[in-house]
């Protein structure tokens, strides 16, 4: 069962309320034991590393140890279950991530309701997609590259890191509303696709703007725009789909969540020093350094930035017919 939008919001809204003052020194205790942040990916992706960048600034923050949990398999599945399914009691969170508003509509049947069982706690920060090319290709610019698509419909190959990926689905969107034809190439994680389009083994990538800046700034690589509405700072020359492509926009956002019936005042402290450490100088600067924007915010907003997403990618996944691995 899918959640109305309108439902999710109105959970989302109540996570944010200040606690009643008879709760204040149990909010003020928590946390008193270790707290498990599940992340969905392996070890040493950026999710894992923006996981672990935070749970240091927490362990340090609040005196008890946030310990990284990797349950990677099953498109993000697999951790988003064990996370509905664990106790509410603010000790076991999730690392939130595109790939749980894309896989509530791509998977027909999951064991678990996202935008029901998960409550949104605090949002992390937004990484742009880079639209890039192999220098071999003939399109330095984004409209080059739409006529060249449309003078070779069918020909022209996008890769991914796999079905229903951020990158993935920022293809698809840029094929929606430029209305282009590409083939869809997916491959067992991002890196391997960026590699063989070095190669030139494949035309274009969206890929995230971390695992390819490198190969950008060497020439390996030619970036003809980000996705997300504003130039990413990484790369502030480049310009923005949107300057070419009405309405698009597409990106790799984070944040934490929390199974549902999680206490408010568990939710309203660990948002509060979750902003406390985006704001931090020490921690801002290493996640500018991965190229991410800071979202921050309240748990509603959040949730409303999760409801979105889901509401945005739910219209591709239908229109592409889009199919889990």
């Amino acid at each position: 069962m899918k959640l109305p939008r309108r439902q999710f919001l109105h959970l989302a809204a109540g996570a944010v309320a200040l606690p009643f003052m008879p709760y204040v020194a149990r909010a003020q205790a928590y946390p008193t034991r270790p707290v498990r942040i599940v992340v969905g990916y392996a070890p040493a992706g950026a999710t894992d590393i923006l996981a672990r960048l935070l749970g240091q600034w927490l362990s340090e923050r609040l005196g008890q140890q946030f310990v990284i949990e990797n349950r990677p398999g099953a498109a993000n599945n697999i951790a988003t279950e064990a996370v509905a399914r664990a106790p509410a009691d603010g000790y076991t969170l999730l690392l939130v991530n595109p790939a749980n508003a894309i896989n509530t509509t791509l998977y027909d049947k999951l064991n678990f309701s996202f935008l029901h069982d998960i409550t949104p706690v605090a949002g992390l920060i937004r990484v742009p997609n880079v639209m890039e090319v192999n220098p071999g290709v003939p399109a330095k610019t984004v409209p080059e590259f739409i006529a060249y698509a449309k003078a070779n419909p069918g020909k022209v190959n996008f890769a991914s890191g796999g079905s229903g990926t951020s990158v993935h689905m920022s293809g698809e969107l840029f094929k929606m509303l430029a209305g282009i034809n590409m083939v869809h190439v997916p491959y067992r994680g991002a890196a391997p696709a960026v590699t063989d389009l070095i190669a030139g083994q494949v035309q274009v990538v969206f890929d995230n703007l971390p695992g390819s800046i490198e190969y950008i700034r060497a020439g390996k690589l030619r970036a003809l725009a980000v996705t997300t509405t504003e130039r990413s700072p990484s790369l502030p020359d480049v310009p923005v789909v949107a300057d070419f492509v009405a309405g698009f926009e597409a990106s790799a956002w984070f944040g934490i969540g929390a199974p549902r019936g999680t206490p408010d005042d568990a939710v309203a402290r660990l948002n509060r020093e979750i902003n406390a450490g985006l704001a931090d100088p020490r921690l801002k600067a290493k996640l500018e350094d991965m190229g991410g924007m800071l979202i921050a915010g309240s748990p509603a907003e959040f949730g409303r930035l999760v409801a979105d997403e889901t509401e945005k990618w739910a219209k591709v996944v239908k229109f592409a017919n889009v199919k889990p691995e």
